[in-house]
């Protein structure tokens, strides 16, 4: 399974039916478990974002094909980042030549 960080904001839309947030948010899930992949963490945060999603998926095809479909609801918009857990990024830095 591969970690992904998503960095979202509310489009106009979005934010225009805030109230429906919490339905969006359990409908999101699960199309993300449909696909293979399990939601670690989702926040509403304050500052640059307003949500902050952390999540494992099979694979890159995967991940990208859940953004898609988030993305056509038009209510977010995302960075995503892929994210190495420790072991990983240790096992990556010993090969380093």
């Amino acid at each position: 399974m591969q970690t992904y960080i998503l960095l979202m904001n509310l489009t106009e839309q979005g934010a225009k039916n805030i109230k429906e947030a919490g339905k969006r948010v359990e409908a999101a899930e699960k199309v993300f478990a449909s696909m293979g992949g399990k939601l670690l963490g989702m926040y509403a945060v304050m500052g640059e974002y307003d949500y902050v999603a952390i999540g494992e998926i099979p694979n890159d095809e995967a991940a990208m094909s859940f953004l898609l479909s988030l993305a056509s609801l038009g209510n977010v918009k995302t960075k995503t980042l892929r994210a190495f857990p420790q072991k990983e990024f240790v096992k990556i830095v010993k090969k380093l030549p």
